[in-house]
């Protein structure tokens, strides 16, 4: 069957991405100063988040975002921060991102430890971020600007968007997004073969981290979610995941792993990561999965780490494009 094009029909047949940049270019980025009384900016909304209700503006305009969830869902909705934290990779902010609307947006420091003075410096009016990441740095935030944390990151990656929406005065963008992406998986699901064919191809998530036990993903993570919506079956060692999270094992146990089809990423240095050695490895080569070809890299960045729509949207064509193969 030929995909007659991967793009959300909730979103005027434009991408995500798109939509963002379109949204941003009618409401004006979040660069501006001052404020619109006749729109009534100045006025406040109540949020209700991880860290009780939070009173923020209506229409802030100078968006700090402290982790790459809260990065992916302001520049969906098209709001450009002013300031943003960057995870551990050499190439910044993450590197799925559009290179023209992460330009210009200040980097404050790594995710976990973001510079104080720097997001001050910046004057914002909303601060974004989990509990799970800042919870501790809370208090400090919070004289800074109106801070709107969610309890935790990854498998509650939708419920934390609408967060996101509701702080940036976007909800109805956000209904947009949210049905585009609908749109879209139900398009995938129907170039695969249908919910029943669907169903029957058992797809792994693996990944490679440097300094820590090869991850075979479970069913509540972020990734996870999105093979979900498609309808894809998992094997049953995604049910043995601690919290659901990931089932951790060694080298010498990858062929646990195995699965119609396995995705596997690097987090690291592939050498580090024991990528290099476990995909080099008997075990690995006699997996069924890589005897029928069925195995695919994929970026990091992109599948684990930008947790949010946007990243969702390309993780669809990409999963379209694989299992087609």
């Amino acid at each position: 069957m030929t995909l007659r094009s991967f793009r959300p029909r909730g979103l005027a047949a434009v991408s995500l991405t798109a939509v963002a940049a379109l949204t941003l270019a009618a409401c004006g980025s979040s660069d501006d100063s001052g404020s619109d009384s006749a729109s009534g900016s100045d006025a406040t909304r109540t949020v209700k988040t991880a860290m009780g209700d939070v009173k923020v503006k209506k229409a802030p305009q100078r968006v700090v975002v402290l982790d790459t969830a809260e990065l992916d869902s302001a520049l969906t909705l098209g709001v450009k921060p002013v300031g943003a934290t960057h995870a551990d990779v050499t190439s910044g902010f993450l590197n799925y991102l559009p290179k023209d609307q992460v330009a210009g947006i200040e980097d404050v420091g790594r995710m976990m430890t973001p510079n104080l003075e720097a997001i001050a410096g910046l004057k914002p009016d909303l601060i974004l971020t989990s509990k799970i990441r800042h919870g501790d740095k809370y208090a400090e935030l919070s004289k800074i600007a109106p801070t709107v944390m969610t309890e935790n990151t990854g498998y509650p990656w939708k419920e934390n968007f609408q967060v996101h929406a509701e702080a940036l005065g976007k909800e109805a963008e956000a209904k947009m997004v949210a049905d585009g992406y609908a749109d879209h998986v139900a398009d995938v699901t129907k170039a695969l073969g249908g919910k029943e064919k669907v169903a029957a191809t058992e797809v792994t998530m693996v990944r490679f981290v440097e300094g820590a036990d090869i991850r075979i993903y479970g069913k509540k993570n972020y990734i996870a979610t999105i093979l979900a919506d498609v309808g894809l079956g998992r094997p049953a060692i995604t049910d043995q995941a601690k919290d659901g999270f990931s089932y951790d094992v060694s080298p010498e146990k990858i062929d646990l792993a195995d699965a119609d089809v396995v995705f596997h990423s690097t987090y690291g240095d592939p050498k580090k990561s024991k990528q290099t050695e476990t995909t080099g490895s008997g075990l690995w080569k006699n997996m069924a999965a890589v005897k029928n070809g069925k195995v695919f890299a994929v970026d990091d960045q992109l599948w684990i780490q930008g947790i949010g729509y946007t990243a969702a949207d390309k993780i669809l064509g990409e999963l379209h494009k694989s299992l087609t193969k």
